[in-house]
């Protein structure tokens, strides 16, 4: 059977994926003037950098470590053979009886390829050493370096759209609870999702977990919702700080200043 000509292929793709390209291009477009706008908007911290900046980064940074990996196995080049080389130590490294590495190659059927395992692993272990350095260094930016206040003063509605002051009880209280629970939940996801996953018959195979596409963002969405839910906890913990201590100034400046005298 003859193949078609390479043009002939190449409209065939175009005309399969440009729709699709042309949405995804629509969607970074109005993410891109949400977040450059200056009204409210439901994106946290937009005026709070690098918040965001933060997680961006390392997100693309995982996603290309992982797309060269993952390339190796198709096309061979010294790059890829070094990202790869890199990917297997830190997955080993990390997976260890209990850890979220070894719940995320726990996903596989029983008998897998030993391939398929390293490739999983080695992935998992990227991810999560990847989103685990992003939440630590924004807790360096915290304790250290002073964020949020050292690039200005911090608006609460704009940086928190979806924390309502108003919405009953101390504001410090409220902010604390959910900083609290944010926290939880990132320590506790990367177990709780392959467990998910897991209760989902034939995982693997029905959602294609070993392609090279799929691979890459179900680990990355495993690894940095989790550690996002982290630096949300300690941000909000930090701008419950941040208001705790401004009541405590405007009280100690009413308490030193006389009684005004009625004239």
């Amino acid at each position: 059977m003859k193949r078609a000509p390479r043009s002939l292929q190449h409209h065939v793709l175009y005309r399969k994926y440009n729709g699709q390209d042309s949405e995804i291009s629509a969607l970074l477009g109005k993410c891109g003037i949400e977040y450059n706008g200056s009204s409210t908007s439901i994106l946290e911290f937009r005026f709070a950098p690098p918040y965001n900046r933060l997680k961006f980064g390392f997100i693309a940074a995982t996603v290309l470590f992982l797309s060269l990996m993952t390339r190796g196995s198709v096309e061979a080049a010294p790059i890829s053979d070094l990202a790869a080389g890199l990917g297997r130590v830190i997955g080993h490294a990390l997976d260890f009886p209990y850890s979220p590495v070894r719940s995320m190659t726990s996903l596989l059927p029983n008998g897998a390829d030993p391939v398929a395992i390293n490739a999983v692993r080695s992935a998992a272990g990227v991810g999560y050493a990847a989103a685990m350095l992003m939440a630590l260094t924004f807790i360096a930016m915290v304790l250290f370096f002073g964020w949020p206040v050292r690039n200005g003063a911090f608006n609460v509605c704009l940086n928190l759209p979806l924390f309502d002051p108003t919405g009953g009880g101390d504001v410090v209280d409220r902010l604390q609870r959910d900083a609290g629970l944010n926290i939880s939940l990132g320590f506790v996801l990367p177990f709780l999702i392959p467990v998910g996953l897991i209760l989902i018959t034939n995982f693997a195979e029905k959602f294609g977990y070993l392609l090279p596409l799929n691979l890459i963002w179900i680990t990355c969405a495993w690894a940095f919702i989790p550690a996002s839910l982290i630096m949300r906890g300690v941000a909000m913990y930090r701008i419950a700080g941040l208001i705790s201590q401004k009541r405590q100034r405007a009280y100690a400046k009413a308490e030193a200043e006389p009684d005004l005298q009625v004239a």
